[in-house]
């Protein structure tokens, strides 16, 4: 199995549907679904602290599954998370293995510091990657050391780990730097509070 991979234990469903989906809730277990590679999908019940644990910062985590003995690695494709409280609902993975490429969404992270007086704008949450399934980056750093106001940091200026590859088109924005008017409007407040005295 893939070395990086996250090791969690599952359980066959034996029973379906809504009311057997809040049971397993309350039971402290995650109701969840494989599928993919042409298999029928395989319903699952997994330890709920334990998932939320392993999939906590990471929206494609490759997990190592052991259903009662067997094992299945796969790739986390969607996780329903609670409205309120923290805890997982219901997850979904894509049955994978280890020597394939996928195609992933992966959340975009700033880094640096932008030259002073300046500000960064998201222009682009999340970056579609080719990958190797065992070289998933957990995030996409854009670093604004040093940039000026007026730049856009493109997909194409991305440096990403060797045997990754971007699938968004290259001139796609993902970071702008701009002026930051709040640091003027902030000089100015304490002008204007003097003169109203």
């Amino acid at each position: 199995m893939a070395d990086n991979a996250i090791k969690l234990t599952a359980t066959n469903r034996t029973r379906l549907g809504k009311g057997a989906s809040r049971q397993a809730r309350r039971d402290g277990q995650v109701p969840a679904v494989v599928y993919g590679h042409g298999a029928e999908p395989r319903h699952l019940l997994l330890d709920e602290h334990a998932t939320r644990m392993a999939l906590r910062g990471n929206e494609n985590a490759l997990i190592e599954l052991s259903v009662e003995g067997q094992p299945l690695l796969v790739l986390t494709k969607e996780v329903q998370r609670h409205p309120i409280r923290p805890g997982v609902q219901h997850v979904d993975f894509l049955l994978v293995n280890r020597n394939e490429r996928v195609e992933v969404e992966v959340p975009v992270t700033v880094v640096g510091e932008a030259v002073p007086s300046t500000m960064h704008i998201i222009e682009l949450a999340h970056v579609l990657l080719s990958a190797p399934v065992t070289s998933i980056p957990e995030t996409v750093e854009v670093d604004v050391t040093g940039v000026q106001a007026g730049t856009a940091i493109r997909v194409a200026d991305l440096t990403l780990p060797q045997g990754v590859e971007a699938v968004t088109e290259a001139e796609t924005d993902i970071v702008n730097i701009t002026e930051d008017n709040t640091v003027v409007e902030e000089t100015e407040a304490p002008a204007d509070a003097a003169e109203a005295q």
